[in-house]
């Protein structure tokens, strides 16, 4: 694991949220854990092809993703190999998208969690049919 990252207190606090509760037993929504510092979104998404997935960055924060229902596939590609931005960052939602490719890619089982720091570009959702899953933001210190 990334020195930074456990240098984080919101990221060790985000750990220790996820090994100490039943993340099946929220309600879909933002739970907000430690205010803008770390929250989660629990949601139900539909899974996409490696092709209509979109590889995606953020600045502020890091992401950390559980799938909970199935296991979810992730593109995966540094950040400084992305080529093609798909429009400006939106500063506001904190996301930036690329036309680049799906190249290679991980999976997560249930439960499994999964980080993306501002370094790694990430495109959710492959797979079939819809997930339940968890979607902490950790802000970057």
């Amino acid at each position: 694991m990334d020195d930074k990252l456990m240098q984080n207190p919101h990221y060790a606090k985000a750990m220790e949220f996820i090994r100490t509760t039943d993340l099946n037993a929220l309600e879909n929504g933002r739970h907000e854990i430690d205010g803008d510092n770390l929250f989660v979104n629990i949601v139900d998404s539909v899974m996409k092809t490696p092709q209509q997935a979109r590889l995606e960055v953020h600045d502020k924060y890091i992401d950390i993703q559980v799938p909970l229902s199935g296991s979810e596939t992730f593109g995966v590609k540094p950040r400084v190999e992305c080529k093609e931005p798909d429009g400006e960052m939106n500063v506001v939602k904190d996301i930036l998208f690329y036309k680049d490719p799906v190249e290679k890619t991980i999976t997560a089982a249930p439960g499994e969690a999964v980080t993306f720091a501002p370094d790694t570009a990430h495109a959710p959702l492959i797979g079939e049919g819809t997930i339940h899953k968890a979607i902490f933001k950790v802000r970057v210190v």
